[in-house]
């Protein structure tokens, strides 16, 4: 609950004008039943003007009861909303804060299902306290005294009554408490399972896989169904349970009177307002049941809500210090690094040096660190141990914003976000003006497919770019890196899916437009690195050479069986 009250303090005013509505209108259903009676005693003694003036204080309390019921609805609203509105977008903000590796602990689809399920849960929750956790327990307390003073002989059928629609109430509910939680976890897995498989479509038919992650996708929905099912088998059988709990009361009740009528004879008129307030009673008890039920599955989402506030980045950058311009040179010094949960580490012991205005190529088989090396120069994760210096600096010293300044980074799995392409390269530079976006796209080589576009920049880009063929996206995420002229590009196989020809252009264009930035160049292919000023070897985390093409192919075993792979491969045979 501590998550939610900082929420509730920003519509104090709302939540003070639904708790005064829903006093009024707990007043009003109390006191309805008691006119009736009054209203009946009249009728009975033929007392038309006491009929005529209760019965329109009964209309004027029944109107009172409506408009208070439509405030306290729009009060309620208003708060739940609110709050709802605000946690997301705090959420969002929260995660935006947090490490690459924070992220991934979560998982995206696990972070969407928080901000989107678990906070309507919370949503529906704090509608429910405004409408109904102030009502139950006066229409309870209330109901229960004006019984009581109705008709005191049967206050024993009230307390039966009471004791067990509550017993039934908590056995089933407490069951229901374990339920709702599984309910989460198995929503969260159906979310993935749909998420991966359209993320996925074009292998997933590629391999036929179709009738494969139909039996995944139906297997995960079962168990999601089977729990909701359990639900609603123990809501099937505990409303029942409470109708005939009530019934019985009732049952009771007018026997009870029809036995004592002649000594009681007021009880006639009192039958009516007593069956109404057991009425009251027994739906305070089911209501109250209901909130506990929901609370319980609410306090679920608030947890889950709460672990996503309480973790601390991983990686703090500091609060003090300018936005300083640092030269593209990059010292690797002793630096080791494991992934959280693996045994064994990715990088090992790797030094090494890069003048500010190299060109660098970094080499070897897949799975030797090379997309870890350069995510440690974009910090998107910190060393075990050895220090990452860009311009002599450890990048752990520098803010986030030089480092995102200096350091751009164009991934093999290009990322282009929904809107337009003058709005996916302005992510970087706001104020790119269209000379810029044009000078940027013709490095890139993507000019020439943009300006045969209808609207050009200002052309839609649309949910997951696919609207663009692999390599015009390389492309486009190319130009996004390079539109800020940053002191350091890396491409990590960033021109995997372009042809030859476009990315003998591309490097070209590198070379003559960046001529003092730094390029971080990963490549499958050495034919892409051939012209860099040094090529980085790595081999199982571990950095076994480092020079040029033609030193290492000289001298290096494990560059020399990459290049004759390769070219082995070039030539057919």
């Amino acid at each position: 609950m501590k998550v939610l009250v900082p929420y509730l303090k920003r519509y104090r005013k709302d939540g003070v004008l639904a708790t005064l509505s829903v006093l009024v209108l707990v007043f009003a259903t109390l006191w309805q039943p008691r006119l009736l009676q009054v209203v009946m005693e009249a009728i009975l003694k033929n007392d038309k003007h006491a009929v005529l003036v209760n019965g329109i204080w009964l209309l004027v309390l029944a109107a009172v009861g409506i408009v208070a019921g439509i405030l306290n609805t729009v009060y309620s609203a208003r708060v739940a909303l609110g709050v709802a509105t605000d946690l997301r977008a705090d959420l969002y903000a929260k995660v935006q804060t947090l490490a690459y590796a924070d992220i991934e602990k979560f998982s995206a689809s696990n972070l969407v299902v928080r901000m989107t399920n678990d906070i309507n849960q919370v949503q529906q929750i704090v509608m429910a306290f405004f409408q109904q956790v102030t009502r139950i327990p006066l229409l309870f307390l209330g109901a229960f005294a004006l019984a009581l003073a109705t008709m005191p002989e049967q206050w024993w059928v009230i307390i039966a009554m009471m004791v067990i629609i509550i017993g039934v109430s908590l056995v089933a509910f407490r069951r229901m408490g374990k339920y709702f939680a599984q309910t989460q976890t198995d929503i969260e897995k159906v979310n993935t399972l749909a998420r991966e498989n359209l993320m996925g479509i074009r292998v997933v038919k590629s391999f036929v896989q179709e009738p494969t992650e139909i039996k995944k996708f139906a297997a995960a929905s079962d168990r999601l169904t089977d729990v909701t099912a359990r639900i609603g088998y123990l809501f099937a059988v505990l409303m029942p349970a409470f109708f005939m709990t009530a019934n019985l009361a009732i049952g009771v009740s007018v026997f009870l009177v029809g036995q004592s009528i002649t000594v009681h004879p007021t009880y006639l008129a009192a039958i009516t307002s007593f069956i109404s307030y057991l009425n009251q009673i027994l739906f305070a008890v089911i209501n109250g049941g209901f909130m506990l039920t929901f609370a319980s599955r609410a306090l679920v989402s608030l947890g889950r809500l709460r672990e996503v506030f309480d973790t601390k980045p991983s990686m703090a950058y500091p609060t003090t210090g300018e936005v300083a311009d640092l030269p593209g040179d990059i010292t690797f010094d002793h630096v080791t690094f494991t992934y959280p949960g693996d045994a064994a580490p990715t990088l090992k012991d790797v030094s090494f040096t890069v003048k500010a205005g190299q060109m660098v190529g970094i080499v070897g088989a897949t799975g030797s660190g090379k997309t870890t090396l350069a995510q440690l120069i974009a910090r998107l994760y910190d060393p075990d141990t050895g220090t990452v210096r860009i311009g002599g600096v450890d990048v752990r010293d520098l803010p986030e914003k030089t480092i995102r300044n200096t350091v751009a980074y164009v991934l093999q799995r290009s990322t282009l976000f929904s809107g337009t392409i003058a709005g996916n390269l302005k992510q970087v530079q706001p104020s790119a003006t269209l000379p810029r976006m044009q000078w940027a796209a013709g490095i890139a080589q993507a000019a020439e497919f943009i300006d045969l576009l209808p609207d050009a920049y200002d052309a839609p880009v649309e949910e997951r770019s696919a609207n663009f063929s692999g390599g015009q996206k390389q492309r486009l995420s190319i130009t996004r890196g390079v539109i800020a002229d940053p002191e350091i590009l890396i491409l990590d196989d960033a021109t995997s899916a372009l042809d030859a020809r476009s990315e003998k252009l591309v490097q070209e264009a590198l070379d003559r437009e960046l001529t003092s930035t730094t390029v971080v160049c990963i490549a499958e292919k050495i034919s892409s690195i051939l012209r860099a000023d040094e090529i980085l070897v790595l081999d199982d985390g571990v950095l076994v050479g480092v020079g040029t093409h033609h030193d290492l192919v000289r001298s290096n075993p494990v560059y020399q069986e990459i290049y004759a792979t390769q070219k082995a491969r070039e030539e057919g045979i």
